[in-house]
């Protein structure tokens, strides 16, 4: 899962145990840490976990920050987090292959954390949508 931040640019990203309530409230839990005073604007797909019960229960106590924008159904370019993932897919796991899960998980981390460590070369991908 991740956010990002169009104005700075700043990535957020967390892994969970898989695409549900449960792991998208914790993602959310740590973008409410890591910006305590910003509003965030959540431009997201229509997947079943951004309208999941723990959602809605976690946007109850956060919904004066957090502010829902959903996209179309079938619009992933409008959604500027589709070209961070096309870009991620290139660096890590494309035509590489990977012995274990252990080291696809491990070489999908080190780029996503460098991307959070160093947001610079995704910015060309986001200047359509600021």
């Amino acid at each position: 899962m991740g956010a990002i931040d169009l104005y700075r640019p700043r990535f957020h990203y967390g892994r969970g145990d898989g695409f549900e309530g449960r792991s998208y409230t914790a993602f959310l839990d740590g973008l409410a840490q890591r910006s305590p005073r910003q509003e965030v604007f959540r431009v997201h797909d229509n997947a079943a976990y951004h309208r999941a019960p723990e959602v809605r229960a976690w946007l109850g106590g956060h919904g004066h920050r957090f502010h829902r924008c959903p996209l179309p159904k079938y619009s992933p370019e409008f959604n500027a987090v589709e070209p961070l993932w096309h870009y991620v897919r290139v660096q890590a796991p494309h035509n590489r292959y990977y012995a274990t899960e252990g080291e696809f998980v491990r070489s999908l981390d080190g780029t996503l954390r460098s991307l959070a460590r160093n947001p610079q070369p995704i910015q060309g991908y986001l200047n359509p949508f600021l």
